[in-house]
């Protein structure tokens, strides 16, 4: 959308207002707008890196569903999830296979009987998968705690330095004994500005934070899941 050539003219010469405040500001209102800067800068960041993590594990996810599906025993689906690349589905299912074939050698084999688990020691392999399921959660969110800080401090850090310019301010009309608008309103607008810079810091870090939390949910809700459906296909294949 172009816009008329008064509110084009006038738009960019509230960006130079507004650019002109900041470049003219105090010492504290440059400082707090640097650091939410930081900030801004450090959330797009892990933003963008999550976005792309989480796109690449549930591609990985679906061929991981995909080979196990089409297998018709373990050993096979063993067999099949090999070539892929390394994610939390395939470290979960290769360290359950692991720990059974710990507890029974050779079972995986094929044409070998071995006898099934007993209770204490399926309870030992469900605990190793729920520890597994931690630790790739744990590893999933990362930096999440990252996006929460920033959407929780950005906004207090923009209300500090509004608070600090307005005390500025009205230092400046008490030192000058003028108390017109003219005299208070540049430092009160100069002031604002870093509460605007706070929430367009904040806002972006709070939505991305709430929608990667639930990634994540959804993603460990799966792995726990696939963890049942592995001990259940060892019960049906008669190996508990």
């Amino acid at each position: 959308m172009i816009l008329p050539l008064p509110l084009a003219q006038a738009s960019t010469n509230e960006l130079v207002s507004a650019w002109r405040m900041i470049v003219h500001g105090t010492v504290s209102t440059q400082l707090i707008l640097i650091i939410l800067a930081l900030f801004s800068l450090l959330s797009w960041g892990l933003i963008v890196w999550k976005a792309l993590l989480f796109r690449r594990l549930w591609k990985q996810a679906a061929k991981f569903m995909e080979r196990i599906e089409i297998a018709e025993r373990l050993e096979e689906a063993y067999r099949n999830v090999l070539s892929l690349p390394e994610s939390p589905f395939t470290r979960v299912f290769r360290r359950g296979i692991n720990f059974y074939s710990e507890l029974r050698p050779g079972a995986l084999k094929d044409g070998v009987s071995v006898t099934g688990l007993s209770s204490a020691q399926l309870e030992v392999l469900r605990l190793v998968l729920e520890k597994e399921e931690g630790e790739e959660r744990d590893e999933l969110g990362h930096g999440l705690n990252w996006l929460a800080i920033t959407a929780t401090v950005s906004p207090l850090l923009g209300l500090l330095g509004t608070v600090l310019g307005v005390m500025n301010s009205f230092i400046g009309v008490a030192e000058t004994g003028s108390a017109n608008i003219s005299a208070v309103a540049p430092g009160v607008a100069e002031a604002l500005i870093t509460t605007v810079a706070g929430l367009v810091v904040a806002i972006p870090a709070a939505m991305a934070y709430n929608y990667f939390a639930s990634r994540l949910q959804l993603m460990m809700s799966e792995l726990e899941g696939f963890s049942s459906e592995f001990i259940g296909t060892l019960a049906r294949e008669g190996k508990v």
